[in-house]
C-alpha cells in the first residue's frame, strides 16, 4: 500500500470540519496573540484616558436607514445628550451610530466612535471627534462599557442583542457597578421584554427584581429625563475597585 495512504490533511480543509478554524493551526499563533490583545487593550485605555466629561454609550443597527423613525431618536438623543453635557460612544459606524453622533457632535459634542475592522457594514461614519480602531469585538466592548455613565439601545440585530445582555449581565452580577440601562422604541422591544418575563422569570431563571435593572422608553425626550433623574444627585461609572 502506498505511503501516502491516507494523505496528510489540514484538519481545516478537511468536509467534516467546513468553515472552522483548525485548533492545530489555531495553537501556532494563540501565544503570540496575547501580545496583539495587550496591545489593544492598552492602546485603547490610552486613548480615552482623558475624557473631560461622563461618556454615554448608544448601541443600535448599522443598517437603519437615515428616514426610519429611530434614526432621528437617535439624533435627537444625541443633541439632547451633548446640550446637558454628557459625551457619546458609539460603535462608529452608520445607522443608529451615525446618528448618535450626528446629534451630538452638531450640537458641539465629544462623540467617540470604537470601530471595528468587519468584512462588510462597518464603514465609520463622519460624525466622530474620536475614532479607534479595533480588531478583537471582546476588546471593543470593555471599552464601552468601561467609559460609560449609562447605556442607550435602540432596535437591532444580533450585535445589538449581545450588546444588551452582555450589559444586563454584568449589572446583574455585580461585576460593574449600575448604571442607566435603557432601551429605546417599545413596540420594537416589547416582544424580547414578554419573552424575559414569559420564559426566564416564569420559570425562575432570572429573579423578579432582575427586570428592574433596565427601563423601556418610546423617545428621545423620554430617555432624557430618565437619565436626567437618575443622575440627579450625580453619575458613576461602571468600574469597581474593590473586585
Amino acid at each position: 500500500m502506498s505511503n501516502k495512504i491516507p494523505p496528510k490533511v489540514n484538519p481545516a480543509l478537511h468536509p467534516g470540519n467546513k468553515g472552522f478554524a483548525s485548533r492545530i493551526v489555531q495553537s501556532n499563533f494563540d501565544t503570540w496573540r496575547v501580545f496583539r490583545i495587550m496591545s489593544e487593550f492598552v492602546e485603547s485605555f490610552e486613548g480615552m484616558a482623558d475624557l473631560d466629561r461622563p461618556m454615554i454609550t448608544v448601541f443600535g443597527s448599522a443598517r437603519t436607514p437615515t428616514d426610519d423613525r429611530y434614526y432621528q431618536e437617535a439624533e435627537k438623543l444625541g443633541k439632547l445628550l451633548a446640550e446637558n453635557g454628557y459625551g457619546v460612544i458609539t460603535g462608529g459606524g452608520g445607522g443608529i451610530m451615525e446618528a448618535a453622533h450626528k446629534g451630538a457632535y452638531n450640537a458641539g459634542g465629544e462623540t467617540v466612535g470604537l470601530n471595528i475592522v468587519l468584512p462588510h457594514e462597518q464603514h465609520p461614519n463622519p460624525y466622530q471627534t474620536r475614532s479607534l480602531d479595533f480588531r478583537y469585538f471582546f476588546i471593543r466592548k470593555v471599552n464601552f462599557l468601561k467609559n460609560s455613565v449609562g447605556v442607550f439601545i435602540f432596535p437591532g440585530g444580533f450585535g445589538t442583542m449581545d450588546e444588551f445582555f452582555e450589559s444586563l449581565t454584568l449589572i446583574q452580577t455585580g461585576k460593574v457597578n449600575r448604571i442607566p440601562l435603557v432601551l429605546v422604541g417599545k413596540e420594537f422591544w416589547q416582544g424580547a421584554l414578554d419573552w424575559i418575563d414569559n420564559s426566564l422569570n416564569a420559570s425562575g431563571y432570572i429573579s423578579p427584581e432582575d427586570r428592574e435593572l433596565y427601563k423601556i422608553v418610546d423617545s428621545a425626550e423620554e430617555a432624557m429625563a430618565y437619565l436626567a433623574d437618575c443622575h440627579r444627585f450625580g453619575s458613576v461609572g461602571t468600574v469597581r475597585y474593590d473586585i
